[in-house]
């Protein structure tokens, strides 16, 4: 369902935190989506029931800008995308038929919870890989099993947290493509293309069960767009791959602030 909701001054904040949003996703990768639902429930006040489908909504654009921007840069691989992306579509649809069995409160608690043991396993991977890089070694390849395993596992995953928080899976595709062992900028391109398909059948599951409101949507999208496509031409003029391991650790510090919020708000 889609309804516009009245005006408030509260909202003027949202394009510049989208525009934030939209910066930092397509730069650091997951589109932003991640910070949405916060961004909704803490600060605006929006049920969780209408917070994860206009989440959702708002996230769209910035996933299709920046798949955009970042293939015709060549940071998109096509072949774990597809893989995760797959996977992620089934998991969107169950993750949405899920938000009606559960109330906003514990909508909000799981969430939290999730948002931690992803950083955890971010931290994890991230410091397995620093120990390798010390120790002048490489991590190997990983085979075409191992490839599809990993995608399929994460990006089902990643697809029922898109359904059912309505926060377009950023934790488990950035997880999962670093596990990949991808480079920075493949992760980026690659995790706003799989973001992107999920959050679209996500959008289309909620809309028969949830209700999306336009009114946010458009003053998130305002900025993010804007943002989404700054953010891409930025990144492809850095040297990033030395702040890899910092960006990874900075990610899963910020999942487990926004995590201890959702729980205990």
């Amino acid at each position: 369902m889609i309804f516009y909701s009245e005006y408030q001054s509260i909202y003027l904040i949202l394009p510049l935190i989208g525009f934030a949003l939209g910066l930092f996703g397509t730069m650091l990768g997951g589109g932003g989506g991640f910070f949405f639902l916060p961004v909704l429930t803490l600060i605006i006040g929006a049920p969780a029931q209408v917070a994860v489908p206009t989440s959702l909504t708002a996230t769209l654009p910035i996933g299709l800008v920046g798949t955009i921007g970042h293939f015709r840069k060549g940071n998109v691989d096509l072949k774990t995308g597809n893989i995760f992306a797959v996977a992620g579509i089934i998991g969107a649809l169950a993750g949405a038929a899920l938000t009606g069995y559960i109330s906003s409160k514990q909508l909000k608690i799981a969430f939290g919870i999730y948002s931690i043991l992803i950083a955890m396993n971010m931290s994890f991977t991230t410091w397995r890989k620093k120990r390798c890089e010390e120790n002048g070694k490489e991590l190997r390849p990983l085979s075409n099993v191992g490839r599809i395993s990993r995608g399929s596992f994460f990006g089902f995953f990643a697809g029922a947290i898109s359904g059912t928080f309505g926060t377009s899976g950023t934790a488990p595709v950035m997880a999962g493509l670093f596990s990949s062992r991808l480079t920075l900028k493949k992760v980026v391109g690659t995790s706003l293309l799989i973001i992107f398909v999920n959050a679209f059948f996500a959008v289309g599951a909620h809309f028969l069960v949830g209700r999306i409101d336009l009114t946010l949507v458009a003053f998130l999208t305002s900025g993010s767009v804007i943002g989404a496509i700054i953010g891409t031409r930025w990144l492809s003029k850095l040297q990033v791959r030395k702040a890899e391991n910092n960006i990874r650790h900075v990610y899963a510090v910020v999942m487990i602030i926004i995590g201890i919020l959702m729980i205990l708000k």
